[in-house]
């Protein structure tokens, strides 16, 4: 039994030494966009693409954000309010209005949710489809969430980085917010857990197939959307963002002529996410919104997850407890060690929310709590609920 043990401690910690130095250097949190590339000689045209359902309370933030960009090209506003009740629209074009920017927004009344669509993705392509009817379609879209509050270079970087570097998409991880007890304790844990899945440094190598992005920032060519068959590709993927990214880099590595070489997905300090997470269950649904998606919907994904989510968060600490219970000093060290390493590689990302480096420790803890959610994701799916979101149930999304 103690060589049973040790055997298992033993492969957790290879897990994580393997982490560490073979998966893509992920929890370096080290993507970050250039924001002191040399300006270019003339900027292309944007529009962004706001799909809003029932935000009339981030608004004033967000989307005067947007309208106050120092972006010096052509850039205008469409924002799809999405079968609101709390006069999202009307909020939306009374900021325009004070902001003296009324002819740079254009708000579209968003159509019932069509069948096979996801409702974000429904009114992102009513967006899309108003921006490619005039008269000069824009080079570049936009498509950021409602809550998101952009510092007011943000659009001006993601162009320069675009342009200067040749890419077809580029999208910022903006940062989450992280003000109440449990989003210290489990929201930086949700970036560090998506550059685990996700290594940035993979999305953005052009050789790598490896593909992600955050949807609440991407810029992306209209060109390149046009040639994947557009928005309609993604059009019933609740991770709508990552599927787009997937589709453009598929697409670019199909044909090597093309003039959009790679994809890019970096992090963010000064754009903003304002939506809060003030409880266990917001964050909870957060989650097991789209965990089991994530897996396919298989039962097998979902028992190799929860496998390797004890493997890699909960042997280590266990270990140690055993090994001293027992006094068995290979246990003991083996175990201290692995959970020593986990605490060291979340140090990175707990520094970027300016959190105590001590909520480190808390790695195993957090790790199960998330193999629950991704449990009840599994769950919500097999009882026919699917993902939830703003009011709407996905069965079988």
């Amino acid at each position: 039994m103690i060589n049973i043990l040790i055997g298992i401690v033993s492969l957790s910690l290879i897990i994580w030494f393997y982490l560490l130095l073979f998966r893509g250097r992920f929890w370096l949190s080290n993507q970050r966009i250039n924001s002191n590339l040399k300006p270019l000689n003339n900027y292309p045209s944007v529009c962004a693409i706001i799909p809003a359902r029932n935000e009339a309370d981030v608004l004033p933030i967000s989307l005067k954000s947007l309208l106050n960009q120092t972006y010096t090209g052509e850039f205008s506003l469409i924002l799809v309010d999405d079968q609101s009740d709390d006069d999202t629209g009307k909020v939306a074009q009374e900021i325009a209005k004070n902001c003296h920017k009324s002819e740079q927004l254009q708000v579209i009344s968003g159509q019932p949710l069509a069948s096979g669509w996801s409702g974000k993705l429904w009114a992102m392509k009513q967006g899309i489809e108003q921006a490619k009817k005039r008269q000069h379609p824009p080079d570049y879209l936009l498509l950021t969430d409602a809550d998101i509050e952009h510092h007011n270079t943000n659009l001006q970087e993601l162009v320069n980085q675009t342009e200067k570097e040749n890419l077809a998409l580029t999208s910022l991880m903006v940062k989450l917010r992280c003000d109440s007890f449990w989003e210290q304790f489990l929201i930086p844990a949700f970036v560090y857990f998506f550059e685990k899945l996700y290594p940035f440094s993979w999305v953005n190598n052009p050789q790598n197939k490896m593909a992600a992005a955050a949807g609440g920032c991407i810029l992306i060519r209209r060109q390149i959307l046009e040639e994947i068959g557009g928005i309609d590709v993604v059009k019933q993927a609740l991770i709508d963002d990552c599927s787009l990214a997937a589709a453009v880099k598929a697409k670019l590595q199909e044909n090597r002529k093309s003039i959009n070489q790679g994809i890019w997905l970096g992090l963010s300090e000064k754009t903003l996410s304002l939506r809060p997470y003030d409880s266990l269950d917001s964050i909870w649904n957060m989650v097991a919104r789209t965990a089991y998606t994530q897996l396919n919907y298989s039962p097998l994904l979902l028992t190799g997850t929860l496998v390797g989510l004890t493997l890699v968060y909960l042997v280590a600490p266990i270990g140690l407890l055993i090994g001293l219970i027992i006094h068995n000093p290979v246990i003991t060290i083996l175990g201290g060690i692995t959970w020593l390493l986990m605490t060291i590689s979340y140090l990175p990302t707990l520094k970027l929310y300016q959190c105590s480096p001590l909520w480190g420790f808390t790695l195993p803890l957090i790790g199960l709590l998330y193999g629950l959610m991704t449990i009840d994701s599994a769950w919500r799916h097999w009882r026919g609920k699917g993902g939830g979101w703003k009011g709407r149930v996905y069965v079988n999304s």
